[in-house]
């Protein structure tokens, strides 16, 4: 982790010549406000099943290990629609398919609700094949939150922009934890899918209305343009894609997959969401199970750990573009808040040796605000994504990073039905922390964007 006083200098050298005299728009504020509330909406979706996980368990008498299956059936399609969520992006541009990704996994989530009238292995199969269907319709949201991101903001104001958007995954607990908690208590588990599937329908509408690509946008003025330009910015990134994405480019792929700094980035970045996914799937299966929470209190206690990572995920990303304004290098600006972040994400382990809730809750929200405060994966990802398969990029980032959506709730099930406890999985979990952080400092070198060859 090197520094420079250079890095970035003539960036915003230019952006303040381009902008002097002229009063800019803010245009890109109100791109990442609605970038933020969707992905709320997002991450609640995917936060359901575990609120109604326990009431589930109980009505459909499933074991820990299917109970884990069905946690992880989101992440199948998740991971597997990521490589053509991508390719799309960069052929039809961000705002026409994050649109229709909206409207169908609301659709999908919606349908949830009517599991709840059957019974059996019928009614795991449909829960089973809905989950699936949230995931594949879900896939291209965050490679084009990465997508926007790096078409409306200038390097200096990309981590803050990136952080933003991810913490929208801890504000999702904070504000749909315990309202989806009290819904399951007060009416039942099905009924959670329908609030938050009606929810979703209605923010196409606000989609639509809001964001447009920078050029094309009814509130960003010619001084704003210049600004995020002159920063780096990649404003034609849709114009320029089209034209060049009449298929996907997998020889890409492979260079990517290849390069040193860029396999570091992903295996951390699998990592990093393992914590996510334990968090979001068994942790109140934990509250109740093993802290003996009702499943009332375990939605609101929830929360709190929540706060904390929303905290930590704005923080890192401030601080990371604190570090660039400051002069130091984009290496050092991103990878201390990772490798700081994930040091302070292993103490979820000492939760093991104690039986005082109180303490287990400030551990886990200690845990939690270092995650957030390492999550900057999507900022990375903005630095290096080579321009012209920006889409593809995110897509293959998200795909290694939510291969942990797929074995993190099934590892933690297998742990729990071998040994009836959850202190071999936070084991498990906080090895990832320790993991992610060693390739930041190891693996990945320096941050730079990545140069393709033909």
């Amino acid at each position: 982790m090197t520094s420079s006083t250079t890095t970035l200098g003539p960036a915003r050298s230019a952006a303040a010549a381009a902008t002097a005299g002229a009063r800019r728009s803010n245009a890109r504020w109100t791109v990442l406000a609605v970038l933020f509330f969707i992905t709320v909406i997002n991450y609640a979706d995917r936060a359901t099943i575990s609120l109604a996980g326990p009431s589930i368990t109980k009505d459909l008498g499933l074991s820990p290990v299917a109970m884990g299956y069905v946690f992880s059936a989101f992440g199948w399609a998740y991971v597997a629609a990521q490589l053509p969520g991508g390719w799309l992006l960069d052929k039809f541009g961000s705002k026409r398919v994050y649109a229709w990704s909206i409207g169908l996994w609301s659709a999908f989530t919606l349908m949830q609700g009517a599991v709840g009238f059957l019974t059996g292995l019928t009614a795991i199969v449909v829960l089973f094949a809905l989950r699936f269907t949230v995931g594949a319709a879900e896939a291209p949201s965050f490679p084009a939150n990465s997508r926007i991101v790096a078409a409306w903001f200038p390097s200096n104001e990309r981590g803050t922009a990136s952080a933003i958007f991810n913490s929208a995954q801890y504000a999702a607990q904070v504000f749909f934890g315990p309202i989806m908690g009290w819904v399951v208590h007060t009416f039942g588990w099905h009924h959670v899918f329908t609030l938050m599937g009606v929810l979703g329908l209605s923010f196409v509408l606000v989609w639509n209305r809001f964001v447009h690509d920078p050029k094309k946008h009814p509130r960003a003025n010619a001084e704003e343009i210049a600004y995020i330009e002159a920063g780096g910015a990649l404003t034609n990134m849709d114009n320029a894609a089209s034209a060049d994405a009449s298929q996907p480019k997998l020889h890409y792929i492979k260079q990517l997959l290849s390069h040193r700094m860029m396999l570091g980035i992903y295996i951390g970045q699998y990592c990093i969401n393992a914590l996510t996914y334990f968090f979001i799937t068994w942790f109140p299966v934990y509250l109740v199970q093993q802290r003996h929470m009702s499943i009332l209190k375990a939605g609101l206690v929830a929360s709190i750990p929540a706060i904390c990572g929303f905290l930590g995920g704005v923080l890192g990303g401030f601080f990371s573009d604190w570090l660039i304004k400051r002069g130091h290098s984009l290496t050092l600006a991103r990878k201390l808040p990772i490798v700081l972040g994930m040091t302070l994400s292993m103490v979820m382990v000492v939760c093991n040796y104690t039986d005082s809730q109180v303490l287990v809750i400030t551990l886990m929200a200690l845990s939690f605000f270092g995650k957030g405060l390492g999550s900057l994966g999507w900022a990375v990802n903005s630095d290096t994504a080579p321009k012209k398969i920006a889409g593809l990029s995110g897509g293959l980032l998200n795909t290694c990073g939510n291969l942990s959506s797929i074995t993190t709730p099934i590892a933690i099930g297998y742990i729990l039905q071998a040994t009836g406890s959850f202190n071999g999985a936070l084991v498990y979990v906080g090895a990832h922390a320790l993991v992610a952080t060693l390739c930041f400092l190891v693996v990945v070198q320096k941050i730079h964007r990545v140069e393709l060859k033909d």
